[in-house]
């Protein structure tokens, strides 16, 4: 860029030079060529004294526009000039870009050197983590079959247990058998009146040897089965209808109870609930629980909610240290069978359980509100369903006495 720069003024130069050169050339044959003229001048003629003097000042003229144009020439050499050195200073910024981007390029490609060595490094520590993946897959699978076998030998020992449960069902009907041969023997105290009546609910406390009893009296009475009629202590009034359900908690800590006292519930065919003192026989609280017949209330173990079913095919978790609803569950296929269709809730506290007239056996979890489960078997309707103490299995009996055990 520099020589052409160079070369343009060499031009100009020589343009300018070569004009100076044309019009002395000129101006040479123009004298040449008057010459005769200023021979003639030199003669004493008068006559042709104006045509010289006329020529004179037509060279006059043409003299200053040689003159005018070796100005504007001036003027275009100046003006290249100019134009010549901005092209170099624009030249000469371009070379200093030039070697800042020789740099930049420089430091990109050892920036590029040390991302290659970089990705070269993730690449071996990724073929590291695929090939540590490959084995904890391989110990998965093998953990797998561990816990395939430890299911098997798990159902093995449910098949067991539930041959035990088989053997304690036995003993515990033996157990029945000698009840009612004691009841028999008891007729002739006063208990012979509570057994002629039809109870629906009956809770017994063997730690204080009590008996809640409910039935069509209207009425739920509490006796102190060490003493026989003798141990009659309480008779619980207020029912409007028969009592369909009774159950019993140990020792809640409510705001309106005084520490150590022992709480009654119990429901009723006027769709409430209360809450009754054992001690004195006095109604502690009342509320409705649904809008027609309660058919179950449950305990949870730890005493702190209860459950109550109704006909109204409702499912309702009361806090019984208020008695306040803190759940309500209802399922569209779900339908109450009788006044005596029992609830429960599981021994963890999350999930609910109830039978249904179509057969089924709906099972809901608390904290979600929704049923989590399904179970059908049953031909019949299903009147009760209970989990045993360590939460699992869940029994389940129907109206033509067919009892199901799900796992």
């Amino acid at each position: 860029m520099a020589r052409a720069c160079k070369s343009q003024e060499e031009i100009a130069k020589e343009a300018i030079n070569h004009a100076l050169k044309a019009l002395r050339k000129r101006h040479l044959i123009e004298e040449a060529a008057h010459a005769p003229a200023f021979l003639a001048l030199s003669r004493p003629i008068i006559s042709q004294g104006s045509e010289w003097k006329e020529k004179e000042e037509n060279l006059q003229v043409e003299l200053q526009q040689c003159y005018k144009a070796q100005s504007r020439l001036s003027e275009q050499l100046v003006e290249e000039v100019a134009e010549s050195r901005a092209s170099k200073a624009l030249v000469q910024e371009k070379e200093n870009a030039i070697v800042d981007l020789q740099k930049e390029l420089t430091e990109l490609r050892e920036e590029c050197s040390q991302l290659k060595m970089d990705l070269e490094e993730k690449i071996k520590g990724l073929e590291v983590i695929v090939s540590e993946n490959s084995e904890l897959k391989a110990q998965l699978e093998q953990m797998t079959a561990k816990a395939n076998n430890a299911e098997a030998e798990n159902k093995m020992l449910i098949d067991r247990w539930m041959l035990e449960k088989m053997k304690d069902a036995e003993r515990l009907n033996e157990a029945n058998a000698l009840y009612e041969d004691m009841v028999e023997r008891l007729k002739a105290s006063g208990l012979e009146q509570l057994a002629r009546q039809q109870v629906d609910g009956i809770v017994r406390r063997s730690e204080e040897s009590k008996l809640i009893t409910g039935g069509q009296d209207r009425s739920v009475k509490v006796w102190d089965t060490n003493t026989g009629s003798a141990g009659f202590r309480h008779t619980l009034t207020g029912h409007t209808d028969k009592v369909c359900a009774v159950d019993v908690s140990k020792q809640l800590q409510c705001s309106m109870l005084q520490h150590g006292w022992t709480d009654h519930i119990s429901g009723h065919v006027d769709g409430n609930l209360r809450l009754w003192d054992i001690q004195t026989g006095k109604l502690l609280s009342e509320v409705a629980a649904h809008s027609l017949a309660v058919t179950s209330i449950s305990l949870s173990r730890n005493g702190n909610v209860v459950l109550t079913s109704g006909r109204d095919n409702l499912h309702n978790l009361f806090d019984v240290r208020s008695l306040e609803v803190c759940g309500t569950f209802r399922a569209t296929g779900n339908k109450v069978a009788s006044n005596w269709s029992r609830s429960c809730i599981s021994p963890d506290s999350n999930h609910i359980a109830a039978g249904s007239a179509d057969g089924s056996v709906y099972i809901w979890s608390i904290s979600k509100g929704e049923i989590v489960s399904t179970l059908k078997e049953h031909a019949s309707s299903v009147l009760c369903c209970g989990w045993s103490g360590i939460g699992k299995p869940l029994a389940s009996a129907d109206k033509n006495g067919i009892v199901c055990i799900w796992t």
